[in-house]
Parts: C-alpha cells; sequence; structure tokens
C-alpha cells in the first residue's frame, strides 16, 4: 500500500502511529534502517482496530525485546507493531498458574513466580527475550524450554480475529512450533510448582552464574545466533563453528565473540552487510568441514 494511502486510513490512530521510523535502537545488536510504519498498540481492543483497518495488506513484524533480531539497513516496507503497556501485565491465577502478556519480560515473569513462591520459571532469569517472542522460538536454556510450562495461548490473527490456543494443540520441538506465523500473541498462562522462595532464589543464582561464565554480556549482541543442530550430531554449535572457522573473523565491525562463539558481535558500526556476511561465511564453512548445514535462531527482518 503506498504511504500516502497508509498515512490516509491510520490518520485515526494519531501518534501511535510514526512513518519511517528508525529502528537502529530497537535491538540488541544497534543495527538497522527504518520501517515503513511503526505502531504501538496500548492495548487490544485498539489492536483488534488497527488491524481490521489494514486488512491484512501490510508485511506485519511484532518487536518484542529485540534481543535475537537482525534488522536491515534499508527501509522494510511493512509495518512494525510493538505492543504497549496493557500487554505487560503479570498476574496469579489460583495458586499456581501465571498469566504474562505478550510484551512481558522474560526475566520480569521469572522474578513475579519468585515473589508468588512459584518454580519452574528459573530459567527465564537467563533469557533476554518477550514472552511473545519466547512462545514463537520455543525459547529454553539449562535443558528448559517454554513448552514446559505453557496451559494455552491468546493470540490474534491479522484480521484481528481473537482465539484460545490450549497447548495440547500445539507441537512443539527445538526452537519451533506448529503455530502460524500470522498469528500475533497477546498473553499466555503458565503452570508453576509451590517451592520455597529461597529454594527458587538459589536455582535463580546458580542459573544466572552459569550463563555469565559462558556467555558475553554487556555488548551489542543478539543471543545464539545459529540453532544446535540436535538431529544431526551430538555437538553443540560453538563446537562446529570452533572447529571450522577462524574466531579472530571479522567483515568490517561484524566479529565472533571470543567468549562464545555462537554469539557475534557488532563492535562499534557495524551494518547489516557486515554481520550478514559473517553469518553466511560461518554457515558456508560449517557446511564444508562438518557436513552440517546451519539453521539461524535470531530473527532477520528485510
Amino acid at each position: 500500500m503506498e504511504t500516502k494511502k497508509l498515512k490516509k486510513i491510520l490518520k485515526e490512530f494519531g501518534d501511535k502511529v510514526q512513518f519511517e521510523y528508525n529502528l537502529k535502537k530497537r535491538n540488541w545488536f544497534n543495527i538497522g534502517g527504518t520501517s515503513k510504519v511503526f505502531y504501538t498498540a496500548d492495548d487490544l481492543k485498539e489492536l483488534v482496530r488497527f488491524l481490521k483497518t489494514l486488512q491484512n495488506q501490510e508485511k506485519i513484524f511484532i518487536l518484542g525485546a529485540g534481543s535475537n533480531t537482525l534488522i536491515t539497513d534499508k527501509m522494510f516496507d511493512g509495518i512494525v507493531i510493538k505492543l504497549g503497556k496493557n500487554f505487560k501485565n503479570i498476574s496469579l491465577l489460583g495458586k499456581d498458574v501465571l498469566i504474562a502478556g505478550s510484551g512481558v519480560l522474560d526475566k520480569s515473569l521469572s522474578d513475579f513466580a519468585l515473589q508468588n513462591d512459584l518454580s519452574e520459571f528459573e530459567f527465564l532469569s537467563c533469557i533476554p527475550g518477550t514472552i511473545g517472542g519466547g512462545i514463537r522460538m520455543n525459547a529454553g536454556c539449562f535443558e528448559k524450554e517454554f513448552k514446559d510450562i505453557l496451559l494455552s495461548i491468546q493470540a490474534i490473527d491479522k484480521f484481528g480475529n481473537v482465539i484460545t490456543i490450549p497447548r495440547d494443540k500445539i507441537n512443539f520441538d527445538y526452537r519451533t512450533s506448529n503455530l502460524s506465523e500470522d498469528l500475533i500473541f497477546l498473553s499466555a498462562s503458565f503452570k508453576g510448582k509451590k517451592t520455597d522462595a529461597k529454594t527458587i532464589s538459589q536455582e535463580v543464582k546458580k542459573l544466572r552464574i552459569k550463563k555469565e561464565m559462558n556467555q558475553p554480556t554487556m555488548i551489542k549482541t543478539s543471543g545464539s545466533t545459529f540453532k544446535n543442530p540436535i538431529y544431526q550430531t551430538n555437538k553443540k554449535v560453538w563446537e562446529l563453528i570452533k572447529e571450522s572457522v577462524p574466531l579472530d573473523l571479522k567483515f568490517g565491525d561484524a566479529s565472533i565473540s571470543q567468549k562464545h562463539c555462537n554469539f557475534f558481535v557488532n563492535n562499534g558500526n557495524a551494518s547489516f552487510e557486515d554481520m550478514s556476511k559473517l553469518i553466511d561465511f560461518v554457515t558456508k564453512k560449517v557446511l564444508e568441514k562438518t557436513g552440517i548445514n546451519l539453521e539461524k535462531e535470531i530473527k532477520i527482518l528485510k
């Protein structure tokens, strides 16, 4: 749809809709150009109205914390949606069920669970994304994944229809599921287990220490670049990269982390092209050396 027409039909949403919005500061890589439209949805009612106005005539990308996203330096010819404050609520249902909006940070849900003496959420303290992103990719770490605690999902399609999907209707696999890419996740319910706060706190501390020992922090990175090829080899992806590629490899300001070689780093002003070249080069060299074709874990918006 032409920008002129979009401006006309989206006028009712006021300053919640921004055109040619700079996405560079909206992702952990600190890489990216603009989106044709950037829309912040404050609540479900408004989001439904927005989607019904669009009638699925535009590409849509839901941006969470931006912790596993690489964005083109060119304009994204579509609409980036950010879920606002009313998608960031957490509540306790009964004794052991938590309901969280999809804009809630994983760590925030882990903290809330601790405050309510509920275990099973400790691993979320080590995942730097949102609930919506975690569901989309069945995120996990330290032998635990979203599928292990999920009860149901509330979602909306691109025509504004709201649906609820129970856990037993979803086929989860490693970092993926059969959930349609056209669904926007709104909230989810999770099952915890009553445990004393001290035990939970100790487990969170143990996992965070383990993470900080093995993964880079406080730098421009986007977490794990590739999925572990669990159906092809017992080796972790970092082992395959280490034996296939010189770890001092650089394309512009894009390089491989010396602390964990499945983490790629923007050392200053890396471009989308720099990072893409690094990803493609590593993919090619690992395939040549090991015969394994790596699958990207990060989401690429272009």
